[in-house]
């Protein structure tokens, strides 16, 4: 049985940066090894960076879920961000 195509939306596209943060902020379990990968913050931020230019280019022009889920997102990884900088990673930008 073959799996559907992910859905192609911009919560979808929302999910998919979100989800290469968590990666970067050692959040997700590699699945060969079942063991977290050790934190990126600067590459976790730089992510962050990302969706917030995404909110800011498409300020205006998406619905009012869209706005709310990317602003959600954006709030959760920008608190997961400073969490992530007290824990001794040393300052990072974003």
């Amino acid at each position: 049985m073959t799996t559907p195509p992910p859905e192609i939306s911009f919560n979808a596209l929302v999910v998919s940066l979100a989800t290469s943060a968590a990666v970067h902020f050692g959040d997700v379990v590699d699945p060969a090894t079942g063991r977290r990968l050790p934190p990126n913050p600067a590459a976790g931020g730089n992510m962050l960076d990302l969706l917030a230019v995404l909110a800011e280019k498409t300020r205006g022009n998406l619905t009012p879920d869209e706005e709310r889920f990317l602003s959600r997102v954006l709030q959760e990884l920008r608190m997961r961000f400073a969490e992530v900088r007290r824990e001794g990673s040393g300052p990072v930008s974003s």
